[in-house]
């Protein structure tokens, strides 16, 4: 038999479940989850190896209408990963968008048509539809498009319907040898993965602006072969009034994150260390592009 890879961009608006998509279908946590829309601001790239064939997944920042410097660079991403697509998962929330002229609007149509390659529309959360016919409308709704090659309805959190869409994928893969070994699961570093496991953190400890306000830098990442690996990371804030919400009364808030954290970068890496981190104010950081470049954007 011969053997199938390529690259799978998953894309869609904030909030439909990509993320967690992603790690479904790797079988790993990949990309940092939360409640909150736009956590994802990079693109996370997912390795999937079986028999006869290797996908590689492209998890990328939600479509929005750019507000920051940073948005434009998240949009970047998203045209970069459709550029090396050789199929498109677009997937959308289908509690809540069953009227395509909503959700298709101009600069994500725009972004969708003319990319001559599969494109599959991944209905996602079913298992919040009061019930479970009440997909078969919105499937409706988008074929009468002309945009989408298939129709696949899943729930990442309950691992529903993700064996279709395996299997929808691999049905339009292109003919290759595999691109990368068997055993890898991503091709990005530990040291990104880190910072985004403090991302995610701040996502889910701090309210209302301050998680998007935020950057994690990672300073220093020491492996060591005895004792406990090091890393020290700076939270970039661009406000003055937001490093104090970080750290907290007498640091208690700064102590806490690290605690939480430390105990997921250690079941991420599987081994023990020790974490440190400082919060530097880096006044309006998403509107600067050559700040945004030194994070690596």
């Amino acid at each position: 038999m011969k053997k199938k890879c390529g690259y799978i961009a998953i894309v869609g608006v904030p909030n439909v479940g990509k993320s967690t998509l992603l790690n479904v279908l790797i079988g790993t946590k990949l990309s940092i989850v939360t409640s909150k829309p736009q956590t994802t601001r990079k693109n996370v790239v997912g390795i999937r190896t079986d028999n006869e064939s290797q996908m590689i997944f492209l998890d990328t920042p939600g479509i929005v209408k750019p507000k920051y410097e940073l948005h434009r660079v998240m949009m970047d991403y998203i045209d970069y990963a459709l550029l090396e697509a050789d199929i498109i998962g677009f997937t959308i929330d289908s509690t809540l968008h069953n009227n395509p002229a909503t959700l298709l609007q101009n600069e994500i149509q725009e972004r969708l048509q003319n990319k001559n390659r599969p494109l599959i529309l991944i209905l996602n959360k079913i298992d919040l539809l009061p019930d479970s016919k009440l997909v078969l409308p919105i499937i409706e709704k988008y074929n009468a498009l002309n945009l989408f090659d298939e129709f696949v309805p899943t729930s990442a959190t309950k691992n529903a319907g993700i064996d279709e869409l395996i299997k929808v994928f691999k049905q339009y893969l292109p003919e290759s040898e595999f691109l990368y070994d068997t055993e890898i699961l991503s091709t990005q570093s530990e040291r990104f993965f880190v910072a985004e496991l403090i991302r995610e953190t701040l996502f889910k400890l701090y309210r209302d602006e301050i998680p998007y306000s935020t950057e994690v830098q990672i300073v220093q990442f020491k492996e060591r072969e005895k004792g406990k690996w090091f890393i020290s990371a700076e939270i970039i804030v661009d406000k003055e009034t937001q490093k104090p919400i970080i750290i907290g009364s007498g640091g208690q808030s700064l102590r806490r994150l690290g605690e939480i954290t430390r105990k997921e970068i250690e079941a991420h890496l599987g081994l023990p260390i020790y974490l440190e981190l400082f919060v530097k104010v880096r006044r309006n950081w998403r509107n600067k592009k050559e700040m945004l470049k030194s994070f690596g954007y």
